[in-house]
């Protein structure tokens, strides 16, 4: 693009003005250096990046570029082995925060937001960096801290000792009623970097010490007491060694960021490109700007222009007129015409300017649904560049400017034309006119001309590919419109003008007759072409209300009719609801009722169980026979696999299965268990002669546990594994007393300890059968157990 045509377009204060939506010097530099661009993608990318901002803005108004400042030139610095200032290393670890914070931010939101997450990624982190400047440079005064080296912390620990040491002795030197008198104020000052008292000059001499320097007058003389010259000495020599030791830090710091230059540079770069596409959503925002739809120039379907309710974005918003500029296909030139200050300048760079900013990426202070074709050049001859110092008129300025570019003109260019021909004679320049748009025709450039010559409302009448547009006039208030009307030729209203002016009536007739008729009809005709066509207008505005009317009843209606749907719905939700809570109630109440019933169950269960007990204690056992059973001091011999011997732990014999070290196995019945040796006594070994013995401690073992043995376990009440444990002991006892079966009673509730006694059952090897007990036994609460029997 031609700079000098943007110019005269008056792009750059556009660009002048996003750059003042900016929030750092990169981005606002980068505002003003915005160049069109008539690649697709480009541009694409561009609008796509300023609408996705312009929705970020609006839902998360915290995002921002706060704290970054433009630290290139810093960076940039440190690499040429510079040393930065406390300050400047500050801004760079802001600018490193800010952009780290901004990348989270914006990554994260890569679905909603693509294009601002692509250069949300350039972004570099660099934590190590922003630590070490944090821990080195105090953030609130801009100094270095002290502890930012152990020498930096010890030199100043000194220093404030030197510093108090010297303090004191100059305060017992100023308190000392001896030297009162000779003092000419009681306070210390400096002088060279060095403390000194201030003694009136006639005392000179009195408190022995260097004289530094005198007040204007003379009668004061800053001398430094004999007594503090080494206190002095030291205090300044340790705040050379702290200066010195404070430089080291920050050219260690300054070499850091020196060598992180290029990383700095790509990141305060994205950083840059992310402010420019929020300046352009701001700016977007202040001027009521829409995205435009991009037009491919080789499609048929429409025309290449088609700008609705578009507005000159440098005039005040309140007062400009928008025009409408919408092109049919095949049509490339537009001749405007119509009276001085009616708007046709304005119409001109209208559409020059927004088809450059939205080049730019810039969205259009136009209505939704315009549409822009991208030019590749943009020529501009608009207004009197005359100049008396190259003795060029106002026809020849407009002529050189147009030979300028019309050999670079084809068809991908925009050729805005004011006052075509002017300045001239009216003959040869219309004709001149002319043959410039024919020429610019047959290069299928796209071009608006604004003019005065009515021979060109005939050329644009009957040129194909052309059109006639016009600005209108206010005949009544003698005022322009500024509206811009595509179709129809301007008219003069030079007669109803001056006759509006007050030019006597028969002035007026006499130049009317001058007038060829044709021209007066044609004058007459247009007349009543552009009255026929406001009342159109206003018709279609009625129209167009009317319909709103009725969209606007359409959508009130459609709005009480979801409502009341939402009313519906919530009703049948609160019945719902209620429903829900009447059943929870019922169903609380049920299982109240329940527990009840099974508490009233269970006492009439335990009731008759007692009752059971005290028959059965009623009924003594007959007491067994005696057995000749083995003395206490049987003699002892080594365990041995295959052994009979008596467990003591379990008061039951047992054979030796296996001896493991210290333990053996031992198997009773069907069930294999570990004891200790000590605990197990040798009873007999296989083929000796009296076994007898063992079979009758075995069976009176048997007879002991059939009398311990229960039918039924109640479980109710324990715990999983509890309830397990005892569950294991119960099916032992009841298998070595012989038991066909058993009963566990573990009730029904939430099933979970049916649950724990069934996965128990299913393991042990003494049970031969599961089954859950029948009506009269307590249903799904009891489990009948069948054992095992040899």
């Amino acid at each position: 693009m031609n700079t000098k045509h943007s110019t005269t377009l008056e792009l750059p204060k556009v660009l002048a003005r996003l750059a003042g939506y900016a929030s750092f010097s990169a981005g606002s530099d980068l505002a003003r250096a915005l160049v069109p661009s008539a690649d697709p993608e480009v541009v694409a990318r561009r609008l796509r990046a300023t609408s996705e901002a312009r929705r970020l803005l609006s839902v998360k108004t915290d995002v921002g570029l706060g704290g970054v400042h433009d630290v290139r030139p810093y960076a940039q610095a440190a690499a040429r082995d510079g040393t930065l200032l406390p300050q400047e290393l500050l801004d760079v670890r802001s600018t490193l925060i800010a952009a780290r914070e901004l990348r989270r931010t914006l990554t994260r939101l890569d679905t909603p937001f693509p294009s601002l997450a692509d250069v949300a990624a350039r972004i570099a982190d660099l934590p190590g960096l922003i630590n070490e400047i944090g821990r080195c440079v105090n953030a609130d005064n801009g100094e270095v801290v002290d502890h930012a080296s152990p020498a930096l912390a010890s030199i100043r620990r000194e220093l404030r000792e030197a510093y108090n040491r010297l303090q004191d002795k100059l305060q017992r030197i100023l308190t000392n009623p001896r030297f009162g008198p000779y003092l000419q104020e009681a306070l210390l000052t400096q002088r060279g970097g060095r403390y000194v008292l201030p003694i009136k000059s006639e005392f000179r001499g009195r408190i022995p010490g260097i004289i530094h320097d005198q007040s204007t007058s003379g009668a004061t003389l800053f001398i430094e007491p004999l007594a503090t010259v080494d206190l002095n000495n030291r205090w300044r020599e340790l705040e050379l060694k702290e200066e010195h030791e404070v430089q080291r830090i920050l050219h260690a710091l300054s070499q850091q960021v020196g060598a992180q230059e290029r990383i700095i540079d790509s990141t305060v770069g994205a950083l840059a490109e992310i402010d420019l596409i929020f300046a352009r959503a701001k700016y977007a925002d202040a001027t009521r700007g829409v995205e435009p739809n991009l037009r491919d120039p080789d499609a048929q379907d429409g025309g290449l222009i088609g700008l609705r309710q578009a507005r000159h974005p440098l005039l005040d918003p309140a007062t400009v007129v928008p025009l409408d500029v919408v092109l049919a296909p095949g049509t490339r030139i537009v001749v405007i015409t119509g009276p001085n200050t009616g708007g046709k300048t304005v119409a001109l760079k209208t559409v020059g300017l927004l088809a450059l900013m939205a080049q730019c990426g810039l969205h259009i202070p136009a209505a939704d649904g315009s549409t822009l074709t991208l030019f590749r050049k943009v020529f501009a001859d608009i207004g009197d560049e005359q100049s008396i110092e190259q003795s060029l008129s106002t026809f020849s300025s407009h002529l050189v400017n147009i030979t300028s570019f019309l050999d670079e003109v084809d068809d991908r260019s925009l050729v805005l034309l004011d006052e075509l021909g002017a300045g001239t004679d009216p003959a040869e320049g219309s004709a001149l006119a002319r043959a410039l748009l024919d020429h610019l025709r047959d290069r299928s450039a796209t071009v608006f001309v604004a003019t005065h010559y009515p021979e060109l409302k005939v050329w644009g009448h009957a040129t194909r590919g052309a059109v006639n547009a016009s600005v209108e006039f206010d005949a009544e208030t003698l005022k322009p419109t500024f509206k811009l009307t595509i179709g129809l030729p301007g008219r003069s209203n030079a007669f109803a003008i001056a006759a509006r002016l007050g030019l006597p009536a028969d002035i007026v007739l006499a130049a009317r007759s001058m007038v060829a008729e044709g021209d007066l009809k044609t004058e007459d005709l247009l007349a009543d072409i552009h009255r026929q066509r406001e009342l159109a207008e206003a018709a279609r505005v009625a129209a167009e209300s009317a319909q709103k009317e009725a969209q606007r009843a359409s959508r009130e209606l459609r709005e009480r009719l979801a409502k009341i749907e939402e009313e519906r719905a919530a009703i049948l939700d609160r019945a719902r609801d209620e429903a829900a809570k009447q059943v929870t109630l019922l169903n609380d109440e049920i299982e109240s009722l329940s527990k009840r019933l099974s508490a009233a169950q269970q006492a009439e269960v335990e009731a008759v169980q007692a009752r059971a007990a005290e028959l059965e204690a009623m009924t003594e056992p007959p007491a067994p026979e005696p057995l000749d059973l083995p003395p206490v001091d049987t003699p002892q011999r080594p365990i041995r696999v295959g052994d009979t011997v008596w467990v003591r732990p379990l008061d039951a014999t047992a054979q030796v299965t296996a001896i493991l070290g210290r333990d053996a196995e031992v198997a009773i019945g069907s069930m294999r268990m570990k004891v200790r040796l000590i605990d197990v006594a040798w009873r007999s070994s296989p083929g000796d002669a009296s076994p007898h013995k063992a079979v009758e401690r075995e069976g009176r073992v048997n007879m002991q546990l059939a009398t311990a043995a229960r039918l039924d376990l109640d479980l109710r009440g324990l715990r999983a594994e509890e309830a397990v444990n005892a569950l294991e002991k119960h099916l032992e006892a009841a298998y070595l007393a012989g038991l066909p079966f058993t009963r566990v009673i573990h009730g029904k509730g939430t099933g979970s300890l049916r649950k724990a006694v069934r996965d128990a059952l299913r393991d042990n090897p003494v049970v031969g059968g599961v089954e859950s007990g029948k009506d009269g036994e307590g249903g799904d609460g009891v489990t009948v157990v069948r054992l095992v029997t040899d």
